[in-house]
């Protein structure tokens, strides 16, 4: 059995509202810097631009990746927490993972961003009522309807994903 290196914690699978797994959801919010910046830690230039899988992005376009997507992410709960059912803009993801502010900043910059923006984003979840999390966004790719439950869960299980991406990638390495 090959090992699919795309998804080393496997794909995200949604959960019903339980207040347990919200809590521990807030926390993988929470600690995603943290978790990133031990995940880094003593890595030298040459292993911050290695893939995690072949064909995949290097260490360094995921952390600034982290920081793209859970700034849109924010943006996406705050639209969702105080418009009607809005529909959000997508990105491209790759497109912007090859932008020169990923190819030429070093990676400490996003690794703050996410500092700060993973404290506002907790201090916001950890204040919202049980029916916030029932409020939804439409993404326009096939029109779906997302709640903002939905995304609590895609985006802890996004913050894990790439972390085992990067630890994974030190262990097959043995660095």
């Amino acid at each position: 059995m090959s090992v699919d290196f795309r998804y080393p914690i496997g794909k995200y699978i949604p959960q019903p509202f339980n207040q347990n797994v919200l809590q521990q959801w807030i926390m993988d919010i929470k600690y995603l810097p943290q978790h990133i910046e031990n995940a880094i830690a003593n890595l030298d230039e040459a292993q911050l631009l290695t893939p995690y899988r072949d064909g995949g992005w290097t260490v360094h376009q995921v952390v600034h990746h982290l920081a793209d997507s859970h700034m849109n992410s924010f943006i996406r709960f705050k639209l969702a927490l105080t418009e009607n059912n809005p529909t959000i803009k997508p990105y491209d993801e790759v497109a912007w993972a090859n932008m020169p502010d990923v190819t030429l900043v070093p990676i400490n910059m996003s690794i703050t961003l996410l500092h700060a923006l993973h404290n506002r984003f907790t201090v916001l979840l950890q204040h919202l009522a049980e029916s916030d999390f029932n409020k939804t966004i439409i993404h326009p790719d096939g029109n779906r309807e997302m709640s903002v439950w939905f995304l609590l869960g895609l985006y802890a299980w996004h913050s894990r994903h790439h972390t085992a991406h990067i630890t994974a990638l030190k262990q097959r390495m043995n660095w």
